[in-house]
């Protein structure tokens, strides 16, 4: 992550050898910085680039994960990390789906990388989630529409630990050129100021945490 706990700026994970590519992603981690909204930068895979402060913010109550940490791939924190759902609200239908939507076209894309595979075996050893990911996600592709899936432009339920903040936010996704060049794509997720009492928002975020698999799409009987 771009900021870790104590405020200790990290290294970005390892970029294109080109010096230029390298300053622009320094400059563009301060130009991430400067966005008061949680922010991050990724590649084809999720793993994550450059985050910023407020990134840092959102998820630092998650309780640690071996392979599952928002700040080191996005899509499996909200595929497999045991806490996502008490962070992203409607856990498996407004986040999981599309982003299991994005992995499957990024697998027909990239379909030799070993992260990407090791993502595909991961979803695999859950039954559900195997169930969701072959036979659910057409079906609920076909039945909501390709806007559901995209991220650009989508209100998702979000719970942020801060109760200033409304219980959803707008999910921009924008990449510069240059960025799209070097195979990222950055997400931001454009907070609201709370509409309702504080209390009343800390208490839908009790009895949020999910069990790390989907259950929204039941296993098919033979």
């Amino acid at each position: 992550m771009a900021f870790q706990a104590g405020g200790q700026r990290s290294q970005p994970r390892p970029v294109p050898d080109s010096p230029e590519a390298r300053a622009y992603l320094q400059d563009y981690a301060m130009l991430l910085e400067a966005v008061p909204f949680p922010s991050v930068v990724f590649d084809h895979r999720w793993d994550v680039v450059l985050a910023n402060a407020a990134f840092e913010t959102l998820f630092r109550g998650v309780a640690p994960h071996p392979t599952a940490m928002p700040g080191d791939n996005f899509l499996r924190f909200v595929l497999f990390h045991p806490d996502a759902g008490t962070i992203l609200g409607e856990h498996e239908s407004r986040w999981c789906l599309p982003m299991l939507a994005h992995f499957a076209a990024a697998l027909e894309r990239h379909g030799h990388d070993h992260g990407l595979q090791s993502i595909r075996r991961d979803i695999a050893q859950d039954p559900i989630m195997e169930a969701a990911y072959r036979q659910g996600l057409p079906h609920w592709i076909r039945a909501v529409g390709p806007h559901a899936v995209e991220h650009d432009g989508a209100v998702r339920p979000l719970l942020h630990p801060d109760p200033r903040w409304d219980t959803d936010c707008r999910v921009v996704g924008e990449a510069p050129k240059t960025l799209q060049d070097m195979g990222y794509s950055r997400l931001t997720l454009v907070l609201r100021q709370a509409r309702r009492p504080a209390h009343a928002a800390a208490g839908a975020r009790r009895g949020r945490r999910s069990a790390g698999h989907l259950s929204v799409v039941p296993v098919p009987h033979n």
